[in-house]
């Protein structure tokens, strides 16, 4: 089995159809929402990340297929006074789970952080996705607290 870990271009065709595929079997999942991508973000998520100067996507290839991505967005911490890099979405395909996947994309965004002098990578992920949170503890992660006795931080949203 050959892997191959890219950093996306987004201008290139082939990543960008690669992209919406495997964000849309992200979206289907119940992990996901369930729901597939309207046919306007799957036409347009590169495009609209290209924009994005703080955007930025890893993604796996087994055998030259597609098989998984993390979206990731480069934001600062105030606190460090440094940049940080947010996990947005991780994604790998139902056929090529088990591959150890997930820890080579992970490592090579880490890699992307260091370069860029990020002070950390941040995630959410849903408190019952129990498979996801092992590999990213394996990985390193942990809740986010400051003090013990405030609780860990949550992760909120209010839609429009």
């Amino acid at each position: 089995m050959k892997i191959e870990i890219i950093k996306a271009d987004y201008l290139d065709k082939n990543h960008a159809k690669d992209i919406a595929f495997l964000m849309n079997e992200y979206a289907t999942d119940p992990m996901g929402g369930g729901k597939p991508l309207p046919e306007k973000v799957k036409n347009n998520l590169a495009n609209e990340l290209s924009k994005l100067p703080h955007a930025l996507t890893v993604m796996s290839y087994v055998n030259g297929h597609p098989a998984g991505l993390v979206n990731c967005f480069e934001a600062f911490s105030t606190f460090a006074c440094q940049p940080l890099i947010n996990i947005h979405d991780v994604i790998v395909s139902k056929k090529y789970r088990g591959n150890g996947l997930n820890q080579k994309m992970l490592k090579k965004v880490e890699d992307i952080a260091i370069s860029k002098g990020c002070c950390k990578l941040t995630l959410e992920v849903l408190s019952e996705n129990i498979i996801a949170k092992n590999s990213y503890e394996k990985f390193g992660f942990s809740s986010y607290e400051l003090d013990p006795k405030l609780g860990s931080a949550l992760f909120w949203q209010k839609i429009f």
